[in-house]
């Protein structure tokens, strides 16, 4: 069947409830005449702290953050218009799509930035379903435009989804705060670009302060659907009181569902994570959520309590169906060998005003270099070595593409897609893909402050 235009009413979702995410809230895209559908980017408030505190001023898309729920089926043409209400220039890039190169949405690569009072068209069909995002993709300002609040999700529905009782979007983001609830304009901090990045001490979920608390009936099956907006912060979520399995990650369907290591997921800047759980049987029983701290305490995200009658057993989960249009195998005999090597700059430079803290194979670039960082012909395959000489994690998103993560010990993958892998500090990580996606595509810092300072890439496939 060809891909048809799709209405409103169907981008925005109707027959599926999302506990924590209620779209009839959040400021739905109004219709353009052509039938696009309009998303502005343009200042807002939002109540982050309680009263007494004032609301905090924001950026937001058509006055909400998270910005607007996008949702279609596999096959159906999504039709975007971005309108640009800020004082800066911007656009809308969709992480994880493997989209066409001309639709990426990175400002000075893909497409020319959109000037305050401007507008720009994106129109795609997204070729995989998946949980996916968007965001600002123009250097310097996208972290700034993304750290005040301008990001959203999308969801592109399987033809045939899993039954769940409840499907949950819980979208994460944290947030620098002054004593009077005012976001602390620090964007071009020097200690959070060659450093740790931007992490803020507030945490939400859809703009609520953790802990989020839910109650269900006993034995309900729950399909949650975790995107990290933050900054920086490279978070560690365990799960206490129930067993998880991991369908999708970064928007692909896992080889098959699995439980994760130690009940806890490593969840860097714009990870995506697709999980399915029952809940207790018990009446009154808890499970949770829980961020493990990084020198700070431990804080409950999201917690359930079981109440009423117990939901009939269920049959067991199962496994998503396979992406049919992505490789079985990667002949990495045959393989591109590429290699990013990622170091502190041993002097801050500056290109224009720019400082750069960063460089790519010992290179300092502002945004994107005029050569790109490889070459490749159309369905090559290539391995690409992250190399991280810095005292810090990494994490490295590549766009228009999914991965394999290669195994550090052997000739094996991991048993699931990435479109982002975090590399630790002094270490090495491997990736595999077949370049399928003609056009420019970003290798980027995933962590907002070190892409404009320095850690912004690209490659070229013919």
């Amino acid at each position: 069947m060809p891909a048809k235009m799709i209405s409103r009413r169907r981008l925005l979702g109707s027959g599926l409830a999302i506990s924590l995410f209620d779209c009839s809230a959040r400021g739905e895209p109004a219709a353009g005449q052509d039938g696009s559908l309009i998303l502005e980017a343009a200042p807002g408030s939002l109540r982050l702290l309680p009263e007494p505190a004032a609301p905090t001023p924001v950026l937001a898309f058509n006055g909400a953050v998270p910005g607007p729920l996008l949702r279609c089926k596999k096959g159906e043409e999504l039709k975007i218009r971005l309108v640009n209400g800020l004082e800066q220039p911007t656009s809308l890039s969709w992480p994880g799509v493997r989209i066409v190169n001309g639709m990426d949405g990175v400002g000075g690569l893909t497409q020319k930035p959109v000037a305050p009072g401007e507008s720009f068209d994106y129109r795609f069909t997204p070729p995989d379903s998946g949980l996916f995002g968007y965001r600002p993709a123009v250097l310097p300002f996208a972290g700034e435009q993304f750290g005040r609040g301008l990001y959203g999700a999308l969801i592109v529905d399987e033809p045939d989804p899993p039954k769940a009782d409840r499907d949950m979007l819980a979208v994460i983001a944290d947030w620098r705060l002054d004593d009077k609830g005012a976001i602390i304009a620090d964007f071009d901090a020097k200690e959070d670009a060659a450093g740790r990045g931007r992490v803020g001490s507030l945490v939400t979920l859809n703009s609520t302060a953790v802990p989020v608390a839910e109650t269900m009936p006993p034995g309900s099956r729950v399909r949650l659907r975790l995107l990290s907006a933050v900054n920086a912060r490279i978070m560690s979520i365990a799960f206490e009181g129930l067993k998880p399995l991991i369908l999708a990650v970064d928007g692909q369907p896992a080889d098959s569902a699995f439980e994760p290591v130690r009940q806890t997921i490593p969840v860097g800047p714009g990870a995506r994570f697709d999980m399915m759980f029952d809940l207790p049987e018990e009446a009154a029983a808890q499970a949770r959520l829980i961020l493990r701290g990084d020198n700070e305490p431990d804080r409950v995200l999201l917690s359930f309590r079981t109440e009423g009658e117990a939901r009939k057993s269920l049959p067991a989960i199962g496994s998503l169906p396979v992406n049919p249009s992505l490789p079985a195998e990667i002949r990495l005999q045959n393989a591109k060998r590429a290699e990013l090597v990622i170091e502190p700059a041993k002097q801050a430079s500056a290109e224009g005003t720019q400082p750069l803290y960063w460089t790519i194979n010992g290179v300092a670039a502002a945004a994107f270099s005029a050569k790109p960082l490889f070459s490749v012909k159309r369905g090559s395959p290539v391995t690409l070595a992250i190399v991280n000489r810095s005292a810090f994690i990494q994490d490295i998103h590549v766009h228009g593409h999914s991965m394999r993560l290669l195994h550090d010990l052997d000739d094996g993958w991991e048993p699931y897609w990435r479109d982002s892998v975090l590399v630790p500090a002094g270490k090495t990580k491997h990736l595999a893909f077949i370049a399928d996606n003609p056009g420019k595509w970003a290798i980027e810092s995933a962590i907002a402050e070190r892409q404009a300072t320095g850690l912004s890439a690209w490659f070229l496939v013919t």
